[in-house]
């Protein structure tokens, strides 16, 4: 099993973290601040608790008062920035800091800063250009929501992609491991204008990002997406790739008209599977269900056909939960039978919990579900 993401915190982390500490801080005890942040509770906390009490002890030997702790955050981002390449220009998926340090200088903005707007804006923007900083920004937008949407809108034109990618990453409504957004959940209307300032960005970073913030939309405001597309489809091949990623929700979904948008016809004639077989009927955590069909295309013409499958999870309370995962998106020959095998793991993750009993598979063509068939997950 991969080694526990709250592991990057660890001796070695800390022997780096407090000796860039001690070039801003006057007298700092790297022995007292690693036996405070390495307690007796270390091991039990996940990875979130990790970083909130690594910010709790950081502020103990940081200045009482919250600009001048910024101060020494900021001082430290420049000590640090000289030992490390320098990642300003390049339009690339890195930035200069760790993605360890990150985490904590973001948290302390976002736990200590939110009753000092002025200060925690310019640190944000700050510490951004050298790591991401994207948590920090949810709950100012909760509390400051007009302010810091515009701010976010004045950022989307900054000179520093990492300072763009934000005004992208901080304002999506269902940012994983960040406080929900529920008035941008509700209406995303602010989030868009942002969005066409970078859909047309250098870096691929920022892309990806207006991608992401677009399929958080998608999952509570359809319609918006859909609008979209329809706007922005055939612009640039960049924005192209923009607007199928953003839309890998809705697909999943099946959503009919996304399919027509992009070339797969909801109405499959004389498409069709057979001999569908499923290798056991039994399938043990740990291994795979192994199945296989044959697709066939009886049209006298290719068809563009997005091939998926859809495994009905078993649940906690007895009810099975789709999941969707893609086979292939391409063009079928015409009056072609293709054999088609797959296997999907059941191998134990951190991620997800299996439940024991029926499950079922089912094959996907262009969102139009075939039929299932049912297999059993045992010990």
């Amino acid at each position: 099993m991969a080694e526990a993401f709250k592991n990057m915190y660890n001796k070695q982390f800390f022997d780096r973290f407090t000796k860039d500490l001690k070039f801003v801080i006057n007298d700092f005890d790297a022995h007292e601040f690693v036996s405070q942040t390495m307690d007796n509770e270390w091991d039990n906390r996940e990875y979130k608790q990790r970083i909130m009490h690594i910010t709790t002890i950081l502020k103990k030997f940081l200045p009482t008062n919250y600009k001048d702790a910024i101060a020494k955050i900021l001082e430290l981002l420049d000590c640090v920035k000289n030992t490390q390449p320098d990642f300003s220009r390049i339009d690339d998926t890195k930035y200069g800091l760790t993605l360890e340090y990150g985490a904590i200088l973001d948290n302390y903005v976002e736990q200590y800063g939110l009753d000092d707007y002025e200060t925690s804006v310019k640190a944000i923007e700050r510490i951004t250009q050298f790591t991401s900083c994207e948590f920090a920004v949810h709950p100012f937008i909760i509390k400051y929501p007009d302010e810091m949407m515009k701010q976010m809108l004045v950022w989307s034109k900054h000179e520093h992609w990492g300072v763009r990618r934000l005004a992208s990453e901080g304002c999506r409504p269902r940012l994983p491991w960040a406080i929900a957004l529920p008035n941008l959940k509700a209406n995303p209307a602010p989030i868009i204008p942002i969005l066409e300032n970078l859909k047309n960005d250098p870096s691929r970073f920022v892309r990806l990002s207006v991608a992401n913030n677009l399929n958080d939309i998608a999952k509570d405001n359809p319609e918006t997406v859909i609008d979209l597309v329809k706007r922005w489809q055939g612009e640039s091949k960049e924005v192209d790739w923009i607007i199928k990623h953003a839309c890998r929700t809705l697909l999943k979904q099946g959503n009919l008209e996304v399919m027509e948008l992009f070339g797969f016809n909801s109405i499959v004639k004389n498409i069709n599977i057979e001999n569908f077989q499923i290798s056991s009927s039994k399938v043990k955590v740990g291994d795979s269900l192994e199945f296989s069909f044959n697709l066939l295309n009886n049209n006298n013409k290719k068809a563009k056909i997005r091939l998926e499958y859809g495994i009905y999870y078993q649940k906690a309370n007895g009810t099975l939960a789709k999941k969707v995962h893609k086979i292939s998106e391409k063009d079928y020959a015409k009056n072609s039978i293709t054999p088609i095998t797959r296997k999907h793991s059941f191998r134990l993750v951190t991620t997800r919990k299996f439940h024991l009993g029926l499950h079922q598979v089912a094959v996907i063509i262009n969102g139009n579900e075939f039929e299932k068939y049912n297999f059993e997950l045992i010990e």
